[in-house]
């Protein structure tokens, strides 16, 4: 028995969504890839790219809304427009990201695996839903699909020499002052 439609529609645009990491690997990129589905159909597809565009704000989510506003604008119109998108992405959105998301007027996001680091959806804050006016909706998240994967993609990255992090500063003429 297989699993009801609207799962297995989750895990094919999660499949896409892991496609995007995969390229961003091949790339010397972190790992992290999604896709923007409205109406049951994949609207835009993006990945990190921060090393490649010499832009740190370049994650797969900003790359990926990029392409959506270059073809839909940027007004109010947009905004409710974004209310029936659903973002498919493989790691947990940073805060700037799920900022990004709740402006923007997404509702909906299903991710892989947390961002312990730099999770903006619970992991680290809550941006996700937190309300200073309740002028921005709630960026509602489900987590869990394709986690092993989407973990395994980010090992494969982590456990290679990143040739693009800076070089760390010797820390040997630091003195201690003890007072």
């Amino acid at each position: 028995m297989g699993l009801p439609q609207e799962k297995e529609q989750e895990h094919g645009f999660m499949k896409l969504a892991l496609e995007q990491a995969q390229m961003s690997l091949d790339d010397a990129e972190v790992p992290v890839g999604c896709v923007f589905v409205r109406d049951g159909k994949v609207i835009a597809a993006g990945r990190n790219q921060p090393n490649r565009t010499h832009n740190a704000t370049k994650h797969a989510e900003i790359v990926a809304m990029d392409k959506l506003y270059a073809e839909h604008g940027v007004d109010t119109a947009t905004q409710r427009w974004f209310a029936d998108v659903v973002l498919y992405v493989t790691v947990e959105p940073c805060v700037m990201c799920a900022a990004a998301l709740r402006i923007a007027g997404v509702r909906r996001c299903v991710f892989g695996c947390r961002n312990d680091r730099f999770g903006g959806c619970g992991s680290v804050l809550n941006v996700s839903s937190q309300q200073q006016d309740g002028s921005l909706p709630v960026l509602e998240c489900t987590e869990g699909v394709y986690k092993d994967e989407a973990v395994r993609l980010l090992r494969l990255f982590y456990s290679q020499e990143n040739a693009n992090a800076p070089r760390p500063k010797k820390k040997s003429n630091r003195k201690v002052q003890c007072t």
